[in-house]
């Protein structure tokens, strides 16, 4: 029997040096409230926060309603402009909640992993991330991420994925040569 010598590589912590247009990114905050001017957007904020730190540069942010169409020209207008576009809100189980479903209308392929991956690390905190519906896709060299509304649960969404949309990005650009 071999025996297997060495470590497990573990994941790198920092982002690597990419090429500066492919770490842009654009945020959409969904939401009937903040479209409407009756309540401040805190979560689309928060989130480009949470980008800059990751040396992500982000280009733009948008609210809109709760409305599939709404969603969709939104996130084709940006993907045009980010390689990365996030949604804030609109992931739930509402009436209202239809970001998925105008998120999956847009994409070419979905990224099932990234979204379980949220969802799993969401659920160590509180039952009810198993609630979300988010979910991630690509369109032509953009991907599309879609977090929960409220600040603390978008944040925590992210995070829990930053490390791997560098690589996700660079993959989509054509770079698919694997380090040994």
């Amino acid at each position: 029997m071999l025996a297997r010598v060495g470590r497990k590589k573990k994941m790198s912590s920092s982002i690597p040096d990419l090429a500066p247009d492919i770490l842009t990114a654009a945020v959409i905050t969904v939401s009937d409230s903040c479209a409407q001017g009756e309540r401040t957007d805190l979560s689309g904020p928060a989130v480009a926060q949470a980008l800059e730190r990751q040396k992500f540069s982000v280009i733009g942010s948008e609210i809109v309603p709760d409305e599939q169409f709404s969603i969709q020209k939104a996130i084709l207008s940006w993907s045009t402009h980010a390689r990365l576009v996030v949604t804030t809100g609109g992931t739930g189980i509402a009436e209202r909640d239809v970001t998925p479903e105008a998120t999956r209308g847009v994409c070419e392929r979905l990224l099932e992993g990234v979204a379980e991956r949220m969802r799993s690390e969401g659920a160590r905190k509180t039952p009810f991330a198993a609630l979300s519906r988010g979910v991630c896709g690509v369109r032509g060299k953009t991907l599309i991420l879609n977090l929960p509304g409220s600040p603390n649960g978008a944040i925590e969404s992210l995070e829990s994925v930053v490390k791997l949309l560098p690589h996700a990005l660079q993959l989509l650009s054509g770079d698919t040569k694997h380090d040994p």
